[in-house]
């Protein structure tokens, strides 16, 4: 069982780090700063180290030297970001910002301490790894490198592409069904590229509120807009020398991409609020679901911006078009879940497999990860059978928060004054009937608040049902 430290001053959110990360079969040791972990703990000894930036005393990048090539996480709120990417030039592994949303805390615990095991030696860590699904056990390093699973003929001709295009500084298109893996064909490309060891910076367009992506992507100046007390360094600013990548740039506001095609096009940045402009270093990589080319003939995407961004566009197909790699990537799952649980008996039964390489995967990759963690979580035998996927029902790639997040909540006095549905209805039928019901009179974090979800779930459930967001009649976000 992987063994982690926690080092944070604020006891609420080591406290709830700690249960989150326990919850999820992790031993985890806590202090309050770098002083009582050095008096505490033998530090190299850890597997990870999760620390907040700032602490009482000395920063939490003093843990770098300290951890001798133990990997260091570093926690942090975006108005530290531009020293959040400053710690990565240090030595720190990563980086994730305050407030986190608990999956993405995971993931990145994930990610990391998969690619300390593969590393062969305790050397020190170099930003920007490959994340989720690196590479194969027991296979040559044909695409090593690259650290995506899969050898179908359509994965071959990607990775021959990600090969020829990474060394250069042209921008790149990623194209391909949620769920695909697009952030880490993103990876990749930075990973062979001559940015590799700086950093890459990865933004979720439709996680962040409309009337805050301006702010996040190009920073802003002091008095810029009620709240702003201090002026801030956006993302792409933070990017500088390094790669960004943006993820489901389609949900990205008009106003946001004439900002962006300046960055292309000029190499510079305005904050918000400033009459002045710096240059700036970047690579783009974008990433989306959507037709781009069709959005900009309705005039939902900018049309300059979309040729700006189609340099290079990269297909990623859908995983049931990716033939036997979706067994070879359903094992892949199967072993890093069997190992957090510490039990190494764990196997497919010939019905798993078969539903495995017949079903539809609707959620692709995504779903196909949630289905074997929550059977390697319930199996009591050691064969897992199909019926365990739970493939076979209607909301099979909904997690396990989710699940609970979509149930009716009580004392929700919108929700009471009106039609509520019926008992039997499902958690699909549940969701739809609540948006539809609601999105008129409240915004996009208060629909997601009250259903329970994070915002980037809403948003993907909306995609998955086809529910459109209307951007009139609520006000605006703040």
């Amino acid at each position: 069982m992987p063994h982690i430290l926690i080092v944070e001053d604020e006891t609420i959110i080591r406290s709830a780090l700690r249960r989150l990360l326990e919850r999820n079969q992790y031993q985890v040791s806590e202090a309050g700063s770098v002083q009582e972990a050095q008096e505490r703990f033998t530090i190299p000894t850890f597997d990870l180290i999760v620390s907040d930036l700032r602490l009482p005393g000395a920063p939490g990048t003093e843990l770098i030297k300290l951890g001798q090539g133990t990997p260091v996480l570093i926690m942090t709120s975006y108005a530290s970001l531009r020293s959040a990417v400053d710690s990565m030039k240090m030595g720190a592994v990563d980086y994730i910002a305050k407030p986190f949303d608990h999956d993405e805390m995971l993931q990145a615990v994930a990610r990391i301490l998969r690619d300390r095991q593969s590393t062969p030696t305790n050397s020190e860590p170099v930003a920007g790894k490959v994340a989720n699904g690196a590479v194969k056990p027991g296979t040559d390093n044909s695409n090593g490198e690259i650290g995506i699973i899969g050898s179908c003929p359509p994965m071959q001709d990607l990775y021959g592409k990600i090969r020829k295009v990474a060394p250069t500084d042209s921008n790149v298109l990623i194209q391909g069904e949620s769920g695909t893996g697009k952030e880490l064909v993103a990876r990749a490309l930075h990973n062979l590229s001559k940015r590799a060891k700086a950093p890459m910076i990865s933004v979720n367009c439709a996680a962040i509120p409309e009337s805050l992506i301006e702010s996040e992507l190009f920073g802003h100046e002091k008095g810029a807009f009620t709240g702003a007390s201090a002026g801030r360094a956006g993302l792409v600013e933070a990017a500088d020398g390094g790669t960004l990548f943006l993820d489901e740039i389609g949900e990205l506001p008009l106003e946001a991409q004439a900002r962006l095609l300046r960055v292309l096009q000029e190499g510079e940045i305005r904050r918000v609020g400033s009459v002045q402009s710096q240059k700036v270093d970047v690579r783009l990589i974008a990433a989306t679901h959507r037709d781009l080319k069709s959005l900009a003939k309705i005039g939902q995407f900018r049309e300059d911006l979309y040729y700006r961004l189609h340099v290079i566009a990269l297909k990623l197909p859908a995983l049931r078009e990716r033939g036997a790699d979706v067994n070879e990537i359903a094992n892949a799952f199967l072993a890093r879940q069997s190992a957090r649980i510490n039990r190494t008996d764990l196997k497919f039964a010939p019905d798993a497999e078969q539903a495995i390489r017949h079903y539809s995967w609707p959620g692709n990759v995504r779903e196909l990860e949630n289905a074997v963690e929550r059977a390697v979580i319930l199996s009591e035998s050691p064969e897992i059978s199909a019926e365990l996927l739970g493939i076979d029902i209607e909301l099979s790639d909904l997690e396990d928060d989710e699940f609970i997040g979509l149930a009716p909540q009580q004392g929700n006095s919108a929700a009471n004054n009106s039609h509520e549905p019926t008992e039997d209805l499902s958690l699909e039928d549940y969701f739809q009937h609540f948006v539809l019901e609601h999105q008129d009179h409240m915004t996009e974090t208060e629909l997601a608040r009250k259903l329970g979800v994070s915002r980037k779930c809403l948003w993907e459930r909306r995609q998955r049902l086809g529910i459109p967001r209307r951007k009139t009649g609520v006000a605006s976000e703040s």
